[in-house]
């Protein structure tokens, strides 16, 4: 049974992380959010010492490491975008193991310190790229992966998950703690894209608004017309009651890939790769990184060349 400790216990992701801890058979022992709505906490682990401040939390591991022996083997990180760097850079200092949530850093040349800092420590740092082990996406890779290498590949991509006025309120809409909407919500596709489809040739940005951007990505093996928005009215068609105000689509050639769905245990199945030795590390999430760090530093070209059809109707 190995010994987790959670960074962000309050945030939208956690649970899943807990369930996942849960699931594979091993126990958290200490989290940590500076807000104290953490009652989802109970369902899994009520004995879990809970923390609002940083220091408590440090010094309580810290204490339990030297004092007692207990250390804590693995640090599960869903904190905001911008902390993940000194989170990692925490669970290394402790000798325990790194588990990010994406991205995991935001910027490329953050990821060359921490992996120096792992290689000091002789700790690991995994990172979730769930979409990696979602049958639909790993049968699409096979496919692809057997097609002719010289054959282009032509994608169109859109995600819309609507969210309110909290959203630029909270700190996913500030740019600097969250990398913006192409990288808070789209990094996982980009990673996708170009672990199925190569390395980037081109990256133009056609849209870059606090609530939806999109774009055109030429990657070795494919042409991707991209567009992710957060704005309701985005989506095909508006949702009834009860329903879920997120739509997702991509079509390969012209084919609708069918993925809307089997997602509720791509963390569980994530944690039981990490502790099998088969997690994803960082220098995996390096091309991802790289795409959404340019994305933020393009300048959008407005309605010029190849751009998702969405976009037409965008005023």
């Amino acid at each position: 049974m190995k010994r987790f400790a959670l960074i962000g216990a309050a945030g939208y992701i956690a649970p899943r992380h807990m369930q996942a801890i849960k699931d594979t058979g091993n126990v958290l022992v200490a989290a940590l959010d500076r807000h104290d709505s953490v009652g989802v906490i109970d369902s899994s682990f009520p004995e879990a010492h809970f923390f609002t401040e940083f220091e408590r939390f440090d010094r309580h591991i810290e204490r339990q490491r030297r004092e007692n022996g207990c250390r804590v083997d693995f640090v599960s990180i869903c904190s905001p975008n911008y902390l993940h760097d000194a989170h990692i850079r925490f669970a290394l200092r402790i000798q325990a193991d790194a588990i990010c949530e994406k991205p995991v850093v935001l910027n490329p040349w953050n990821l060359d310190a921490l992996e120096e800092i792992s290689q000091e420590t002789g700790k690991s740092i995994h990172t979730i790229l769930q979409l990696r082990l979602h049958p639909s996406i790993v049968s699409l890779k096979k496919r692809i992966d057997e097609s002719p290498r010289d054959k282009k590949h032509e994608i169109d991509l859109a995600y819309i998950t609507a969210r309110g006025r909290w959203y630029s309120v909270s700190w996913k809409g500030d740019i600097e703690k969250s990398g913006g909407v192409a990288t808070n919500i789209g990094v996982h596709f980009f990673d996708m894209l170009q672990w199925i489809f190569g390395e980037v040739k081109y990256n133009i940005v056609h849209l870059d608004d606090p609530m939806k951007a999109a774009g055109f990505l030429e990657l070795d093996r494919a042409r991707v017309r991209w567009f992710l928005s957060l704005d309701r009215e985005d989506l095909p068609k508006q949702p009834r009651e009860g329903e879920t105000a997120t739509y997702r689509s991509i079509t390969v050639d012209g084919v609708e890939l069918e993925f809307s769905g089997g997602f509720t245990d791509l963390h569980t199945r994530s944690y039981e790769q990490i502790l099998a030795g088969r997690g994803f590390r960082l220098c995996e999430t390096k091309p991802s990184i790289e795409i959404v760090s340019s994305i933020r530093r393009s300048k959008a070209i407005g309605l010029q060349g190849d751009y998702h059809p969405f976009l037409q109707k965008i005023k």
